[in-house]
């Protein structure tokens, strides 16, 4: 499966897989970021909900503290 990430296209070895695993197999976790799919914002509690698939179109930020 084909999907784009924060511009750049990604091939995955699934035909279908979890936003939630997917952050989890970039090494991102989900804490302290935000993800936007399709040009929707996703809430963190639908991460584990939300099947992704071919064609998909993922923006994902982190966010920083500081000053």
């Amino acid at each position: 499966m084909q999907i784009k990430i924060n511009g750049k296209m990604k091939n995955l070895e699934y035909s279908e897989i979890s936003l939630k695993k997917l952050l989890y197999l970039l090494d991102m976790g989900d804490k302290g970021i935000a993800v936007e799919l399709n040009g929707e914002i996703i809430r963190k509690d639908s991460f584990e909900s939300t099947i992704l698939k071919e064609g998909d179109v993922l923006e994902i930020v982190h966010i920083v503290g500081g000053g």
